[in-house]
């Protein structure tokens, strides 16, 4: 347990951030083994689209991103979340050591397919975590769009998540980053594919990994923003294993209306 406080004090932000970790009290550094995140040199997210993201662990050694959508419910991926594993919040003041802090319950949608999330299919890749104890006042709620926004090829958005932006590196992790990436092939209902403007997806470069599972993808400028999706999946450069090159999002328009209904059971009713 000492082992992990630390590991969380090195961690973390200068303001108040959330970890949620196994209750085998493993340390966030392990993310190196397993996890990577924004790469590509993408700079630490503005106000806007970071102050809303989270990081979650998982005892299989797995590392995530979460979004706080309420007081007591974040939006993650649902492969983010499986069965089997245990989970304990981890809650930070400015100043003050972590306390750990448990999860109440975690709702999958229930049409989430792993074996197609594998093969880079599209799936119902979207989970709720409500918490135990509300959050800090100072982490702002995301609100979730998917109604309207017509997403196009061109179009720009925002992935913002955690952890390393060196594969393999944990000495990176801890900061939220954001990368604004274009919509590339053809956006739907079921899956939208990103890639950083500059290289397209043919040489390494901005993009999602791993530890940016359930990420938030955010339409919208200035303080009106929206998040329309969660990240599913990266590839490397020329479709190859790895990141920087494509990054597949989950759209929320087919799930937006069990969100809604799943968050209003769990007792907390987002807001319009």
């Amino acid at each position: 347990m000492t082992a992990l406080r630390s590991a969380v004090r090195r961690c973390c932000r200068r303001f108040a951030i959330l970890i949620i970790v196994s209750a085998a009290g493993f340390a966030i550094l392990a993310i190196s083994q397993r996890g990577r995140a924004m790469v590509g040199g993408a700079p630490t997210a503005a106000t806007e689209f970071g102050r809303s993201v989270v990081m979650i662990l998982g005892s299989s050694g797995t590392a995530c991103t979460a979004t706080a959508i309420g007081r007591d419910l974040l939006l993650t991926a649902a492969h983010c979340v499986q069965p089997g594993s245990d989970y304990k919040l981890v809650g930070s003041e400015l100043g003050q050591p972590p306390i750990l802090k448990a999860v109440a319950r975690i709702e999958r949608h229930p049409q989430f397919d792993m074996q197609r999330l594998l093969g880079h299919l599209a799936t119902a890749d979207v989970a709720l975590i409500k918490l135990t104890e509300l959050l800090p006042a100072q982490i702002p709620l995301a609100r979730i769009g998917g109604e309207t926004e017509a997403i196009k090829v061109g179009d720009t958005l925002v992935v913002a998540g955690y952890g390393v932006t060196v594969r393999g590196d944990g000495r990176t992790g801890g900061t939220v980053r954001a990368a604004s990436l274009i919509v590339t092939g053809q956006p739907g209902s079921l899956q939208i594919r990103l890639f950083d403007p500059v290289t397209k997806g043919l040489t390494a470069g901005l993009g999602a990994c791993a530890g940016d599972s359930g990420a938030p993808a955010f339409a919208g400028s200035g303080k009106v923003v929206r998040i329309i999706g969660v990240v599913s999946w990266s590839t490397g450069p020329n479709l190859t294993a790895g990141c920087g090159g494509l990054t597949g999002i989950t759209p929320l328009v087919r799930y937006r209306g069990w969100i809604v209904d799943a968050a209003r059971k769990l007792g907390t009713p987002l807001a319009p």
